[in-house]
């Protein structure tokens, strides 16, 4: 990823959570055969929350990476994971050619409000991103960032001083949560270059399907900032299928503005779907032969 990021061509990247059953299987692979002619530059596995899908990330990392040969970044939290757990997964990993990884602090269990990291294990993605980089110094680390602000994080100031740290620990690139509003990823890249960090800053776009998609989107714990013009064209909208529309056009329009301003990457969360990737690179004229 890092050979990659450093081109000065804007990286194209994709992510897939795993899936629960075996119906589940079998739609994902479908939308990941659907997406692989569009060349990604990588696809992403999350993790789970609490890490509860650990087996079936590992599982779903090894079979993109067999069956594509497409750059897979398995996505590693602290949460659930002792030095000795990672050690291993990252071990695997590497045994069969993997040597990429996004550490992230990751989301509790649900009720552990208290949460406490267990025994050997990593209280912060900066302790995880330490402890791999000493650990196998050929992986290439990505870790999160939050154009809208981090949720736990109110101090603007500390929030990039804790980022620019998981930098100078060992991260060779940054990934950003979803955002609606393209002039809050532009300053989130100039209060990174401000602070010295001088890593790849990839975009994180998500389209709008719905509007109970919205409303999950607005509770998440890096719950989502919608502009007013998007609201005002939802609220417009006379039925699920014109919302979904509207969703894809201001996706379509973020991308276009990201590719104008040559980022170093545009990252689609899929939520497992292609229909709306495709629809995006096919208008932008995307799609390579």
């Amino acid at each position: 990823m890092k050979k990659i990021l450093q081109s000065k061509d804007t990286s194209l990247s994709f992510e897939f959570y795993p899936p629960r059953t075996e119906q589940g299987w079998d739609n994902l692979l479908q939308n990941i055969e659907k997406l692989m002619p569009l060349h990604p530059s990588s696809v992403s596995v999350t993790y789970g929350a609490g890490g509860s899908a650990r087996t079936q990330t590992n599982k779903l990392v090894l079979r993109i990476h067999e069956e594509s040969r497409v750059p897979v970044v398995p996505h590693q939290t602290c949460v659930a994971a002792t030095r000795a757990e990672v050690r291993n997964i990252m071990q695997q990993y590497q045994n069969v050619g993997v040597h990429n990884v996004l550490a992230l602090r990751g989301d509790p269990p649900v009720g552990e409000d208290n949460w406490q990291p267990p025994a050997d294990g990593f209280k912060y993605a900066v302790d995880l991103v330490r402890f791999i980089r000493a650990e196998f110094p050929d992986t290439s680390i990505g870790v999160a960032g939050f154009p809208e602000g981090h949720p736990e994080m109110p101090n603007r100031l500390l929030e990039i001083q804790y980022l620019k740290e998981k930098v100078d620990a060992g991260a060779d690139y940054i990934v950003t949560q979803l955002f609606f509003d393209n002039r809050d990823f532009h300053d989130f890249c100039a209060r990174c270059r401000l602070a010295g960090i001088e890593v790849p800053i990839v975009a994180g776009i998500m389209p709008l399907r719905n509007r109970k998609g919205m409303e999950r989107m607005a509770e998440l714990a890096a719950g989502a900032r919608f502009p007013a013009e998007l609201l005002r064209r939802v609220e417009e909208a006379p039925d699920e299928a014109a919302v979904e529309r509207v969703g894809l056009d201001w996706a379509t329009e973020q991308v276009r503005d990201l590719l104008e301003h040559k980022v170093s990457g545009v990252h689609f969360y899929t939520l497992n779907s292609a229909e709306p990737t495709l629809e995006i690179f096919s208008r932008l004229g995307l799609v390579k032969p």
